[in-house]
C-alpha cells in the first residue's frame, strides 16, 4: 500500500488527513468494465464514447395533430376566405406506406407521423374546420365526387411557412455524432438517449458493492425495545444510505457483538458480495475495541499482503481510523470510529472518494467553496488538528449547527455542509472566510 510519506507503522505516528486519503485512493483501482442492459446500467459510468448510429428523429415528422399541406395552397388563407383542400388520406405514427400530397391536397397527420412526400408544412387541426366535409361544394356532394382514395375536404383558416410544425430529420442528433462520452454517469435521461438510438446494452464500470457493518454489544435494531445501557444502531443505516447516495449498491449487516471471532466470521461471510467493506466502531484503544482485535493481523499468515492497519489521524472528529485489505481477493476495508458524527465525517472524507474511485470517476470528492462564517462567537479548534464542524450554507455564508461533540447526531441531520478549521488555526472569528465542504 502506497503512502504520501515514509513511515514505519501507522500506530506510532499521527497521520494527516491528506496522507490517509492518498493512501486509501492509491490502493484502490476502478472496477473492471462489463456489458450491461440499459436498466441494469443505471448509475454506472460509461467506459467508452457512444456514437449515434441513426439520426434522431430518423425522418421528418409532424409535431402536431393536423394536416400535411403544400405552402402555396394555403397562402392567404383566413377565417373569411379559408383554403379548401382535398384530404387524400391519413398518416399515422408508425405507418409504413406513404401518401403523396399534390396541389390542392392535404393529408390528415398524427403527431410523430412521417411527413408525406409533397407536403411542406403541417397546420394544426385547430387552424381548420376539422375536415367536416365543407369544401368547394356541400359536404355530401364533395365526398361523392372525390377521386379514389380521397376522404373528403378540409378548410384551412390560416397560412403557414415552410417546415412549420415539422420536426426535421437529425434535428436532435445526427448519425455519427457523439451521443455520450466516456465517464458519463448514466441517469434516466442518458438511458433514454441510448434507447432512442437503438442501444440495448452498454459497456460500463459496475456500481461498487459496499458492505456496511457496525460493532457493539450495546446496539439494538430500530423498532426493538431498549434495555438499560443499550442504544439504537444508527451508524449502519447512515453509512449504508451514504454509500447508496455515493452511487454504490450497499448492503447493511446487522450489528455485530463485541466478539473478535464473531466479527471475523461475519466479515469472511460477507466478502463474497463486497467490492469494499466498511466497519464502524471498535477502532480506538478501549478494552472492547473488537475491530482492532479481529482485523489488525487478519491475513498475515493466510493471505500475505492483506491486513488492516489502524492509525491516529490529525483530525477532529474521527481521530482513530483503519484501512487495509481483507481476504484472498484483497477487498479494501475502511474501519471508521463508532461515534455517529465521527463515522459520518470519516465516510464523507475517505469512503465516498473510495466508492467514486471504484466507479471510475475522476472527480471523487464533494465540492468545496469559500464562505463567510456567520456565528455569534469564535469557533475554537485544537492546534495541529483539522476540525470538521457541521454547518448550514446559503448565499455565501455558513453557520454552525449544533456543538462540536461527535455524538450529536441530531445536529448532523440539519447540516448540509462541513466547516473546515485548518491544522494551524486555534480559532476562527465571525466574519472570517472559511473552507466549506458542501454535502448536499
Amino acid at each position: 500500500m502506497s503512502t504520501a510519506a515514509p513511515h514505519s507503522t501507522g500506530q506510532d505516528r499521527l497521520w494527516s488527513v491528506d496522507e490517509h486519503l492518498e493512501d486509501v485512493l492509491t490502493a484502490i483501482r476502478p472496477l473492471e468494465p462489463i456489458e450491461l442492459h440499459l436498466l441494469d446500467a443505471q448509475g454506472c459510468v460509461l467506459v467508452e464514447d457512444v456514437t449515434v448510429p441513426v439520426s434522431l428523429p430518423p425522418f421528418d415528422n409532424s409535431s402536431m395533430d393536423g394536416y400535411a399541406v403544400r405552402v402555396a395552397d394555403i397562402a392567404g388563407a383566413s377565417e373569411e376566405f379559408p383554403a379548401a383542400l382535398e384530404v387524400v388520406g391519413d398518416v399515422a405514427a408508425g405507418q409504413a406506406g406513404r401518401l403523396h400530397v399534390g396541389p390542392g391536397q392535404a393529408a390528415r397527420i398524427m403527431t410523430g407521423a412521417p411527413l408525406p412526400p409533397g407536403a411542406e408544412a403541417v397546420v394544426p387541426v385547430e387552424w381548420t374546420d376539422g375536415g367536416l366535409g365543407e369544401g368547394p361544394v356541400d359536404g355530401m356532394r364533395a365526398r361523392s365526387l372525390a377521386p379514389e382514395g380521397a376522404t373528403g375536404h378540409v378548410r384551412v383558416h390560416r397560412p403557414a411557412e415552410a417546415r412549420a410544425h415539422v420536426r426535421a430529420q437529425g434535428s436532435d442528433v445526427r448519425a455519427g455524432d457523439r451521443a455520450l462520452e466516456a465517464g458519463t454517469v448514466l441517469g434516466p435521461p442518458q438511458i433514454a438517449l441510448l434507447a432512442a438510438i437503438g442501444r440495448g446494452t452498454v459497456r460500463v464500470r459496475p456500481r461498487p458493492r459496499v458492505v456496511v457493518l457496525s460493532t457493539g454489544s450495546e446496539l439494538v435494531q430500530p423498532g426493538e425495545e431498549l434495555a438499560d445501557g443499550q442504544i439504537y444502531d444508527s451508524n449502519s443505516f447512515a453509512l449504508t444510505a451514504a454509500a447508496r447516495d455515493a452511487g454504490a449498491i450497499a448492503y447493511r449487516v446487522g450489528a455485530v457483538a463485541d466478539d473478535a471471532d464473531t466479527l471475523r466470521s461475519t466479515v469472511d461471510d460477507q466478502l463474497v458480495r463486497a467490492d469494499l467493506m466498511v466497519t464502524t466502531g471498535g477502532v480506538s484503544v478501549g478494552a472492547y475495541d473488537v475491530v482492532k482485535e479481529a482485523l489488525a493481523h487478519a491475513g498475515d499468515e493466510d493471505e500475505p499482503g492483506s491486513g488492516v492497519e489502524f492509525r491516529k489521524l490529525a483530525m477532529q472528529p474521527g481521530k482513530p481510523q483503519g484501512f487495509g485489505t481483507i481476504g484472498p481477493d484483497h477487498i479494501p476495508l475502511l474501519a471508521l470510529p463508532g461515534n455517529p458524527v465521527s463515522s459520518y465525517v470519516s465516510f464523507e472524507l475517505f469512503v465516498r472518494p473510495a466508492i467514486r474511485t471504484l466507479m471510475g470517476l475522476t472527480d471523487v470528492h464533494r465540492p468545496t467553496t469559500r464562505a463567510t462564517l456567520g456565528a455569534d462567537r469564535a469557533l475554537t479548534s485544537p492546534r495541529g488538528r483539522r476540525q470538521f464542524l457541521r454547518g448550514s450554507y446559503a448565499d455565501g455564508t455558513v453557520r454552525p449547527v449544533g456543538g462540536a461533540g461527535s455524538h450529536l447526531v441530531a445536529a448532523l441531520a440539519h447540516a448540509d455542509a462541513l466547516i473546515v478549521v485548518p491544522e494551524d488555526a486555534e480559532s476562527v472569528e465571525p466574519g472570517d472566510e472559511v473552507e466549506v465542504v458542501l454535502l448536499g
